[in-house]
C-alpha cells in the first residue's frame, strides 16, 4: 500500500510566542535570564526580536508540549506570555525592517522530533 505524504495545514500547525521582560538588575537575576533564554533555544526557539522567541509546532496539542516545559523553568521574577498562533495567522504577520516589508520567517522544512 503506497503511503501517503501528510500536507501540514495552516490551520493545524502552529507557533507559539515566549515574549517575555526579565530583570537584570543582580548577578543572580542576569543568570536566571541566561539560563531561561538558553532552555528556549534547546527548546528549539528562534530569536525573532530581543525577547520574543518562537516555535513552530505540528499541532496545538504538541505546542502544549514546549509550553508545559517552559512553565516548568519560569524565572521567580518578571513577566513571560506564551501565546499560540496558527501557522496561517503567523504567515499575515506584517514584517518591517527599516520601512522595507519582509515575509514573516517560514515553518522549517523539517520537523524536529523529540
Amino acid at each position: 500500500m503506497p503511503s501517503k505524504t501528510t500536507e501540514l495545514s495552516g490551520y493545524r500547525t502552529m507557533w507559539v510566542f515566549a515574549m517575555f521582560d526579565l530583570p537584570v538588575d543582580s548577578k543572580e537575576a542576569r543568570r536566571e535570564y541566561t539560563t531561561f533564554r538558553k532552555e528556549l533555544l534547546r527548546q528549539g526557539f528562534s530569536m525573532l526580536q530581543y525577547s520574543i522567541y518562537a516555535r513552530f509546532c505540528r499541532s496545538e496539542e504538541s505546542s502544549e508540549i514546549f509550553r508545559k516545559r517552559l512553565r516548568a523553568v519560569l524565572p521567580p521574577e518578571g513577566h513571560v506570555r506564551l501565546l499560540g498562533v496558527t501557522d496561517r495567522q503567523f504567515g499575515k504577520m506584517d514584517v518591517y525592517i527599516g520601512k522595507k516589508r519582509e515575509k514573516p520567517e517560514a515553518p522549517p522544512r523539517q520537523i524536529q522530533l523529540f
